[in-house]
């Protein structure tokens, strides 16, 4: 048995490994040692963040019952893409592609801030007001729809090979939830770290509530795009402890923290203006 024919009949205890395994590792850091204390009790923010992530598994499994591996493998079968055409040893289309992905998943997360009506998606993840694992599973059902289709998109152009793409599923869903997790790094080491990944301090900025922060970190696992395309911020204005989370104009526990209202939040409110280079902070040394 080959590598692509292991990794295939094994696709999903390895995809169920690493998560409960990263889920169950920082679960308990952030008990240990939590970075920030919560304003909403974790059962109830629990409660609802795994239940929307689990309705968005059944969901994705319905509508995409192959997901992104089996598009790999009709791409292969079909000679479709970059990879399949070209033909280059087996070890560098694996490492382009997971490059590639990843940079394709940054640019769309770019995209879900500039487009109004992808940020009326999105802002179901930003809307959370507290900072925590289960952060980085929360998502509207319609942003993951979106998503799986672009990366079908993408893997079809590139022709990734199987075990890339299984590779890449795992690590973007790890390094979600490591980034997500309201833990503490040694600062060195988190400054050492966030050259080649991106760390729950990196991430955290990203869900401040000031317009400018949030605009910036938009790297899921490698922190190189922001560097590269100077959307990268060191550290909050306020500090970690302190800095506000989420959205301004959502502060309700409704909308905020209950799965149906997490559902409609999307549909709440006029489409209006919301430039991604808008900022709103003034000060001179930005």
């Amino acid at each position: 048995m080959d590598l692509t024919e292991f990794v295939l009949s094994n696709e999903i205890l390895l995809r169920l490994g690493f998560f409960f395994g990263v889920f169950g590792t920082m679960a308990l850091w952030e008990r240990v040692a939590p970075r920030r204390k919560l304003s909403v009790s974790r059962p109830v923010r629990w409660l609802n963040n795994l239940g929307l992530t689990f309705f968005n598994a059944l969901l994705l499994r319905w509508l995409f019952p192959a997901a992104a591996v089996g598009m790999a493998v009709f791409a292969i079968e079909q000679g479709w893409g970059l990879f399949n055409y070209y033909s280059p040893p087996f070890w560098l289309a694996v490492a382009a592609s997971v490059l590639i992905l990843d940079f394709i998943i940054w640019l769309q997360h770019v995209m879900f801030h500039a487009v109004p009506t992808l940020w009326r998606l999105h802002r179901v993840h930003h809307a959370d007001l507290d900072f925590d694992i289960t952060t980085g599973v929360r998502f509207h059902p319609l942003e993951m729809v979106l998503s799986m289709l672009i990366k079908f998109a993408a893997i079809g152009v590139l022709g990734s090979p199987v075990v890339a793409v299984i590779l890449f599923e795992i690590l973007l869903n790890a390094t979600s939830m490591f980034n997500h997790s309201n833990v503490r790094l040694p600062a060195r080491l988190d400054q050492i770290l966030r050259w080649f990944l991106v760390t729950p301090d990196m991430h955290r900025v990203h869900h401040s509530v000031e317009d400018d922060e949030t605009n910036s970190n938009f790297g899921f696992n490698l922190p190189w795009w922001d560097r590269l395309l100077g959307t990268y911020r060191d550290q909050p204005r306020a500090g970690h402890e302190t800095m506000g989370i989420g959205i301004h104009t959502f502060r309700d526990l409704r909308h905020c923290a209950w799965l149906p209202g997490m559902l409609w939040l999307p549909f709440i409110g006029r489409i209006a203006d919301y430039a991604i280079n808008r900022r709103q902070w003034n000060n001179n040394n930005d």
